[in-house]
């Protein structure tokens, strides 16, 4: 059950590391439009390497668990929402200085 809920994690964080190194790549374009085609190829790159990663699953993970799987996937999707969250506090509990 381990290796399904590492798996789940896996298959969310590997897609989001090769979209960030990306998508920090796209950031030095000049035009706005080729930077703004670059951002979807790259999140559609991002989504096929997700949906990969699922259905490669079973081959790879003997006596594999579908929920812990989702659970941890839904999970680590969410930890997104979790760091947006205190970032955002983070930055609005700042003292400014006049």
């Amino acid at each position: 059950m381990a290796a399904s809920v590492a798996w789940g994690s896996v298959a969310v964080v590997i897609p989001a590391v090769v979209f960030v190194r990306a998508l920090s790549r796209q950031m030095r374009r000049t035009q706005p439009g080729s930077a703004l085609m670059g951002l979807m190829v790259w999140e559609l790159v991002k989504i096929a390497l997700t949906v990969a990663l699922l259905l490669v699953a079973p081959k790879v993970i003997s006596n594999l668990s579908w929920f812990a799987l989702v659970a941890s996937f839904v999970v680590t999707m969410k930890m997104y929402w979790l760091a947006m969250a205190l970032g955002w506090l983070q930055t609005k509990s700042k003292p400014t200085i006049f």
